[in-house]
């Protein structure tokens, strides 16, 4: 798979395209750039990972190819969504170990993303009917989930204490001590699209006036807290982190993303991170991209580092971002759920299959999440 084509796109056919050169990520050795973004599936019964996610994840593996993995809860406050998988007990690293041997047998990378939702949940998700914890006690409206079907139903949440948010960063940094225990080469902290993270990032969601609220930097304590607890717990060279500055997802907006971005890519530069994961300004909100003036070629400027970018890229702008240095690596999600061959078929140029947003997140072990084909099942 060197990707060379019959000059495509402007690339020479002597050349490879540029999403199928190798890059070195840190201690890894890529083959190319086409990274497995992360993707809730919703198929973890009991937040517990499944066997059938063993064939999933191994599908979309290519030998030096770099996947992350579904959000995943770091403590039972931290669930929002049925059946999403976990990495805070015994049963749940176990659960994930045989997944991550298929992505190393199938010669991967594979990051786990870590995540609480925070605000998004209701009492439903939380430890005996508790309210959900955020930065704020502000109830989050119903919201229209990423299939574009189902609409999320939340309770109003509790704002957390001053004295509690470091029981929360030790959440974090357990959970990612479980990571490394389940395999996994990384953890990707998730700081992005309306979760806990990005709750305490925004300006409007987070309306505390303690040392975790008010200022940019007091809003982005909390994260770089979480951030530092992870570093020292397995090392720089094992933690990516994600951030949509300019995303409006689940009401977590703010007044100057460009400034939010800007502080946290300078802030992350001391911990020595091994990436930096940006979503597109234009997916603003869940469903559909916007056209927009904003731009994140100033943070991949500003960070000292490995810098992945998402939100709709196709195989040309995707080539273009890397030809032109406004990313090492492209990150590719319900694109990558419904072409498990991604990375062959965008070195051939073949088409792609369409997605089925109906089926994100049903439960069917089967449908919708490892029977999409193959192109040589349809050629």
């Amino acid at each position: 798979m060197d990707g060379r084509v019959q000059g495509q796109n402007g690339f020479s056919a002597e050349a490879p395209i540029p999403l199928l050169t190798p890059y070195t990520l840190g201690k890894f050795q890529l083959s190319h750039r086409v990274v497995l973004a992360p993707l809730t599936r919703q198929r973890s019964w009991n937040n517990v990972p499944q066997p059938h996610a063993i064939l999933y994840y191994s599908q979309r593996t290519t030998k030096g190819g770099l996947l992350i993995a579904e959000a995943t809860g770091v403590s039972n406050t931290a669930q929002g969504y049925p059946q999403t998988p976990g990495i805070w007990t015994k049963e749940q690293v176990e659960a994930w170990k045989p997944i991550v041997d298929a992505v190393h047998a199938k010669g991967g990378i594979f990051f786990c993303q870590i995540w609480h939702v925070g605000r998004a949940s209701n009492r439903g998700f939380q430890p005996n009917g508790q309210a959900p914890i955020s930065c704020t006690d502000k109830l989050l409206p119903p919201q229209t989930r990423s299939n574009g079907i189902d609409v999320a139903q939340f309770s109003t949440p509790r704002r957390l204490t001053t004295e509690e948010i470091p029981q929360v960063v030790n959440d974090f940094r357990l959970a990612a001590r479980n990571a490394i225990e389940a395999g996994f080469d990384g953890v990707e902290i998730h700081g992005a699209h309306g979760y806990l993270l990005d709750q305490f990032m925004k300006d409007q969601v987070n309306d505390r006036t303690d040392k975790y609220g008010g200022s940019l930097e007091n809003r982005c304590r909390f994260p770089l807290e979480v951030v530092e607890a992870i570093v020292d717990e397995i090392g720089a060279d094992k933690v990516g982190i994600r951030l949509s500055p300019f995303a409006n997802y689940s009401e977590a907006g703010d007044s100057n993303p460009e400034a939010l971005g800007l502080y946290m890519v300078e802030s992350l530069n001391k911990f020595r991170l091994v990436y930096c994961h940006m979503v597109e300004p234009r997916m603003k909100t869940v469903v559909g991209k916007y056209e927009s003036l904003h731009s994140l070629l100033p943070m991949r400027k500003a960070f000292r580092g490995t810098f992945i970018v998402a939100g709709g890229y196709g195989r040309e702008d995707g080539n273009n971002a890397v030809a032109e240095n406004r990313a090492d690596l492209v990150a590719y999600g319900r694109v990558f759920l419904a072409n498990p061959d991604l990375p062959k078929r965008f070195a051939l140029n073949a088409p792609l299959n369409k997605y089925n947003r109906e089926t994100f997140y049903t439960s069917d072990p089967n449908v919708g999440y490892t029977d999409y084909p193959f192109l040589e099942d349809i050629e």
